[in-house]
């Protein structure tokens, strides 16, 4: 395909998610709405249709745009429609959440819809610059947002922690930045791969760059909140509002991880062998906090801020494997990871909504209350322990599959393996506890049943029908994934 703006054709996404988000805020200005979440469900709907558009879009493998900082390839469109089809869930949750809060609620919506123009952009990043600026779009705005209920505590100090580690993270990608601007001399992708090639065959890799890379990497790690960066994850995920959380949840994982994945395998793939084996303990260190971690918790959001900690693990595993089973393995898991989670918060803002708690025992009899709610929340757990036939179990096979393909030339991998093992049976404890608070528990006498919208409703449907298809019939998803995969080049 040769379109006639190749420039604007890369971008128009992200441009018609700005212009939409402006929008939004003069819609309020000029046409005040009495009932915001009708607002929140146009927005919701729009997003839902650039969605739909997008898969008549054709990613472009081999141009680059914007001297050579941006790319629209198969990776890049991959993501790219991850990020709307969360956003477009977010939404919905947003305009439910909409009574919760006391003003603000179209600048609420705007806000997700610029967060998400930076997610847009981080996945066709190609260097180190545009990198910087994307992924400071998506903190900034991430900052109000998890603040955003300013006359609660709980929400204002999750917005402050989140800006503490996250100003630390930025520290940590600029000082890299800097060092492997100054060792290499230059910043994009492309570039770096070919110079760290000639250093790896002469044998002339210098420190400083090795010290920038584990740099960059280490602002990266808090994106995926990834041990020994993940102490923000449990706080912000309890304390933000829970569309935002859902966010964080789906949308801010997911780009770190894209950020992951383009760093190491388009810029940073010839010098491997320094950090594969960092990946390696990362992977093991974070899959073991994150489920633990999780054991004893008694909020349904804390417990999922030290779940996501765990599923960044499994993750890891994927990457530290180094091949492309890995690659692509890490993106199917991505894909219904997404579908699974934002399920949860789905089930979780309609719950909480009519009983004012986010606290585990809120949830008792939940099943008998709301069957739906009761069912999604119940399927988000069996699919986020890995139980089949749902996708969990299909996202969880692929990973350990490529960490043994890759144990067959390296022993140790086998030992990753045994660890990823033990935290899926450690999983099914706290898992299954929220499944026996849904179905087996009493709730309290005076607890009546729990009306559920028409777009939430059928916000729930696709999510399950999508951990339930997934689960069966996986093969669109596996051959995206792949593709998607394919731009890096392993084998």
């Amino acid at each position: 395909m040769n379109p006639p703006l190749p420039s604007f054709y890369a971008i128009h996404l992200e441009c018609l998610l700005v212009v939409w988000g402006i929008l939004l805020l003069l819609v309020d200005a000029f046409i005040p709405v009495k009932d915001k979440r009708t607002i929140g469900y146009m927005a919701a709907g729009f997003v839902a249709a650039a969605l739909l558009y997008s898969f008549t879009l054709h990613p472009l493998n081999d141009v680059t745009f914007f001297h050579g900082m941006y790319r629209f390839d198969a990776f890049a469109l991959y993501f790219k429609r991850l990020f709307l089809l969360a956003l477009t869930m977010v939404l919905v949750m947003a305009a439910e959440f909409s009574d919760r809060m006391e003003s603000g609620v179209p600048e609420f919506y705007a806000l997700l819809m610029f967060c998400a123009v930076g997610m847009l952009i981080l996945a066709s990043v190609n260097d180190f610059i545009l990198l910087f600026v994307a992924l400071e779009l998506v903190t900034i705005t991430f900052y109000i947002l998890a603040s955003y209920l300013r006359r609660q505590v709980p929400s204002l100090e999750a917005g402050t922690k989140y800006l503490i580690l996250g100003a630390l993270s930025s520290g940590f990608n600029v000082y890299g930045i800097a060092y492997i601007f100054g060792t290499t001399g230059t910043t994009n992708f492309d570039k770096l791969a070919e110079i760290l090639r000639a250093a790896t065959a002469s044998g002339t890799l210098a420190p400083p760059f090795v010290f920038g890379m584990l740099l960059v990497l280490t602002g990266i790690g808090f994106k995926i909140a990834s041990v020994p960066f993940q102490i923000w994850a449990p706080d912000v995920y309890q304390g933000a509002p829970t569309p935002v959380t859902a966010f964080l949840a789906v949308g801010s994982k997911a780009a770190g991880f894209a950020l992951l994945l383009r760093v190491l395998f388009a810029g940073l793939l010839p010098v491997r062998s320094t950090w594969t084996m960092l990946l390696f303990v990362l992977a093991a260190a974070t899959l073991l906090y994150g489920n633990l971690g999780a054991i004893p918790q008694r909020n349904i959001k804390r417990l999922l801020g030290y779940s996501s900690i765990g599923h960044a693990g499994y993750m890891l595993m994927g990457i530290a494997a180094v091949n492309a089973l890995g690659a692509g393995a890490v993106l199917f898991y991505l894909g219904q990871y997404a579908f699974t989670v934002l399920c949860a918060f789905l089930a979780i803002v309609a719950a909480t909504k009519a009983t004012g708690s986010d606290e585990i025992p809120s949830f008792s009899g939940l099943g008998k209350r709301s069957p739906i709610l009761g069912l999604a929340l119940f399927l988000s757990m069996m699919s986020l322990a890995g139980i089949p036939p749902l996708s969990g179990f299909f996202g969880k096979f692929q990973l350990f599959a490529a960490v043994i393909q890759r144990a067959a030339t390296d022993w140790h991998y086998y030992i990753l393996a045994g660890i990823g093992a033990a935290a899926v049976v450690i999983s099914l404890y706290f898992y299954l506890g929220v499944g026996r608070a849904i179905y087996l528990q009493e709730a309290a006498a005076e607890a009546g049943p729990i009306a559920v919208s028409k777009p939430m409703r059928a916000a729930l449907y696709v999510c399950m029908a999508a951990m339930i298809g997934l689960g069966i019939y996986q093969r669109p998803l596996v051959e995206a994934a792949i593709k998607a995969a394919n731009v890096f080049g392993l084998r």
